[in-house]
């Protein structure tokens, strides 16, 4: 516990665990600060301060009493600025915000976002102090984890990973990028024949032709961010089955309510601009469908890859699409089948 974060971060901590925000906030503190009595004066203080050193970052000092345990925090400033025969108690506050020894390393991030503080002590089940969190010390890991985690995504939705083809050949970069773009093809292949299937349906209600493009953006935009949802939630970890069923309880809800209006305002203008209910009624519910499946396949797809293989996560984005867009196309004629 002795070393520093920075150091720890790229010693002992593996950049590809998805659980690193779950670590033990223990493997991160500081411990070269001093522990001043409660019974000091200012002037004592400050003389423990010059014996023992301050450490490289000092924002708070820590008051204790004669059983160790933590009774208050002065800050530097006011240290530096009492009066030298004041003693620690009376300046001190005793407000204390503190973390257990048992919080992990997400709970120290919610705690700095919350509070805005500088450092936080870390305290045992006693209260007795048994390091120091400094803000600044996560603030190179906290980038980097972000960072990776953003691009990461970025590529799962593309089909492909900036690993696998950096110093690569050309042949190496297509055989990458290949077989993602095998899945939009069939997809594609698949909605066209589907298209031609009901080609009889179209020619009934020709604006049903008009909106298609429309039902397919509107399920693709949602896929993708019920999709960005589910990997910021993959990012703690791989969910148990309750929380997945709550992420896909809420997850449905939002796209119910989005589905519905946007099914609504869109078949309002199919109305007015053809005058043809039966085809409101058709564009307005196949996109309110749509849109709702969209959602659940949106969150389901990446957790299901990333529950199979790992390796196989980087396929989220194109099969996600290539579900939503024949999903969408299912609803869109099947409904259209039965109206007209």
């Amino acid at each position: 516990m002795n070393e520093r974060i920075s150091d720890n971060i790229h010693n002992t901590i593996d950049p590809n665990r998805l659980d690193h925000l779950q670590d033990s906030i223990l493997n991160y503190v500081r411990t070269d600060f001093p522990r001043l009595s409660e019974s000091l004066t200012v002037e004592g203080a400050l003389k423990v301060i010059r014996r023992q050193g301050v450490g490289e970052r000092i924002v708070y000092f820590y008051v204790i009493d004669a059983d160790e345990k933590l009774v208050g925090i002065v800050p530097t400033r006011k240290m530096l600025t009492s009066m030298p025969g004041i003693r620690l108690a009376e300046i001190m506050s005793t407000n204390i915000i503190s973390l257990p020894h048992t919080a992990s390393v997400l709970e120290a991030c919610e705690l700095f976002v919350r509070h805005k503080l500088l450092a936080f002590p870390v305290l045992d089940e006693l209260g007795r102090i048994c390091g120091v969190i400094d803000a600044g010390l996560f603030t190179e890991e906290t980038l980097t984890f972000a960072e990776r985690h953003h691009f990461d995504d970025v590529f799962q939705m593309i089909g492909f990973g900036i690993s696998q083809i950096k110093g690569k050949s050309v042949f190496a970069n297509f055989r990458f990028r290949f077989p993602w773009l095998i899945a939009t093809m069939i997809s594609g292949t698949i909605c066209a024949l589907l298209t031609g299937y009901f080609e009889t349906t179209l020619a009934e209600a020709i604006v049903l032709a008009f909106f298609m493009t429309l039902v397919l953006a509107l399920g693709e935009s949602v896929s993708i961010q019920s999709m960005t949802v589910a990997l910021q939630n993959l990012h703690m970890g791989l969910p148990s089955v309750a929380s997945f069923v709550e992420q896909l309880r809420r997850e449905g809800t939002a796209t119910l309510l989005l589905g519905g209006a946007c099914g609504i305002t869109v078949g309002i203008v199919a109305l007015v601009w053809r005058g043809s209910p039966e085809a409101a009624l058709i564009i307005g519910s196949s996109i309110a469908l749509a849109v709702f499946m969209a959602g659940l396949i949106g969150l389901t797809t990446p957790t299901l890859l990333h529950a199979i293989h790992e390796e196989s996560k980087i396929a989220a984005g194109p099969i996600t699409l290539a579900l939503t867009d024949i999903m969408t196309l299912l609803f869109y004629f099947n409904i259209a089948s039965a109206v007209l």
